[in-house]
């Protein structure tokens, strides 16, 4: 009889557990793998069964279906920390980006069950919130919050967000949070620009909450400024220091539109926070132009100084209209909410934040009735498009791992479900995105903002193919609550 060697048998042994796995219910064949943790960048089968990856082989693998990845490449779903839009219509842009995870982390929403059973089964790619701190102050101020539809962003500017708070109205908002997490909540979202009478000190007792639970904070930072009181500058140090002195996980939203010329000497404090051990990341979007509620605090008295911009900065979501000191006025006394974009970074700045080693992507998108902003549907495709294909400023393989990885592990800290996430590897959720790295490239513009991107094969959503063969398939919904730990 032939003795085998430890090796000799262990392979032995796992041939005929693999060919019991097979076949597969769906395999990916034939693609280049791109996995940003373990650095696997090859052709590889990927065999997946009951929404996970079980394998990834270099032989091939027999399955239910096989999709044909040859000269496409096979990675993770990207993960959006920051989507607003939680909708049909937003989902549908998102995955033809190849997003397989959308969650409203900024702002949070007014109520956070009612928000994950409205959404649950309904949802072309995973969902979830942040409590939300500017809804907590409306509570707080004993006014009504709105219904559970994912759509209501912002309160309008009014006493809720300009007053200071009482203690006793900060304790209702630090319980009213605890209650939102422990519904499920990811960690805390803050709006402080939105939220003027918020103190400093309030903002340590909203960080406290978060740190209880060790959860992050993902807070909108109290000003985009240039000059003090108000700059980038002096925003940043704030929620810095907050973090430091409770402890809570921080992830700075959009540092782009917020540190405006400031935004590299914001990288270097954040750089500096990490190096002293705090918990700190940021994100940014690949766009010059934001977009906000002209209704919002934001536009208090004063924000021309405070931005470095005019009337003519800012145009109408709705008609492309640049504003005047008339229609600012007109509209931002109406009852009625209106989105405006606003100008605030040029491209070589945009460039150079997006290819930093610590900025991650996220999109800040929302549409509606296919109005809105382009960022929504042609984020993560902008980023292969111009900054790997036609700039070369960030491999295809950092790319992957600041839509995928990073934000994946961002999450770690809110949820175990982090871990499942932004990986192509044996034991994670099958959420993958299967492109044409040649040939995907955002079409959405500000014109026309609800043009969907180009160049995504497939895209799967817990092993479900949301799209197929380039197309949207209608009447699924494997989108799944991520929930809070």
């Amino acid at each position: 009889m032939m003795l085998l060697g430890p090796w000799l048998l262990s392979a032995a042994l796992a041939a005929p557990q693999a060919a019991a796995e097979e076949p597969f219910d769906l395999v990916i064949r034939g693609g280049r793998v791109m996995d940003p943790e373990s650095g696997t960048d090859g052709v590889r089968d990927v065999g997946i069964t009951g929404g996970r990856i079980v394998r990834i082989s270099e032989r091939e693998l027999s399955g239910r279906r096989v999709l044909d990845a040859k000269g496409l490449v096979v990675a993770p779903g990207f993960i959006d920390l920051h989507q607003h839009g939680q909708n049909p219509e937003n989902d549908r842009l998102k995955v033809q980006d190849g997003v397989t995870t959308a969650l409203e982390l900024e702002i949070g929403v007014p109520e956070v069950g009612p928000f994950l059973k409205r959404r649950e089964g309904k949802a072309l790619v995973n969902f979830g919130a942040s409590a939300s701190h500017p809804w907590a102050r409306v509570a707080a101020w004993g006014q009504a919050l709105p219904p559970a539809t994912g759509e209501e962003i912002l309160p309008a500017a009014g006493p809720a967000t300009d007053e200071a708070a009482s203690p006793e109205r900060i304790h209702a908002m630090q319980e009213r949070l605890r209650s939102e997490l422990a519904a499920g909540a990811l960690g805390v979202g803050v709006g402080i620009n939105y939220t003027p009478g918020a103190s400093r000190l309030e903002m340590i007792e909203i960080f406290r909450v978060a740190a209880e639970r060790g959860v992050p904070l993902w807070p909108h930072i109290r000003a985009a400024g240039y000059s003090e009181p108000g700059s980038s500058v002096e925003s940043v140090a704030e929620v810095i220091a907050a973090a430091a002195v409770t402890g809570a996980p921080l992830h700075i939203v959009h540092i782009n539109s917020m540190g405006l010329g400031q935004v590299f000497e914001c990288l270097r404090m954040i750089e500096g926070a990490r190096a002293r051990g705090l918990d700190v990341t940021t994100e940014a979007y690949p766009y010059g132009w934001g977009m906000t509620m002209l209704n919002s605090a934001l536009f208090n008295p004063g924000w021309r100084e405070r931005m470095r911009i005019d009337y003519s900065d800012l145009r109408l979501v709705a008609t492309g209209e640049p504003l005047s000191k008339e229609s600012f006025d007109r509209l931002r006394a109406a009852s009625a909410k209106v989105s405006v974009l606003v100008r605030g970074n040029p491209d070589e700045r945009v460039d150079a934040v997006i290819r930093h080693p610590l900025v991650m992507i996220a999109s800040d998108g929302f549409v509606s009735g296919g109005k809105g902003h382009p960022r929504t549907a042609g984020t993560y495709s902008r980023i292969l498009k111009r900054y790997v294909r036609e700039l070369r400023t960030v491999t295809l393989m950092d790319a992957i791992r600041k839509m995928s990885l990073m934000p994946a592990q961002r999450l770690e800290a809110a949820t175990p479900q982090g871990r499942g996430k932004g990986r192509i590897r044996e034991g994670a959720d099958a959420d993958i995105a299967v492109f044409d790295p040649e040939a995907v490239a955002d079409q959405s513009t500000y014109e026309e903002p609800s043009r969907p991107s180009t160049g995504f094969k497939y895209v799967l959503v817990g092993g479900m193919a949301v799209v197929d063969g380039g197309r949207v398939v209608d009447g699924i919904y494997p989108g799944r609550a991520l929930r809070g730990r």
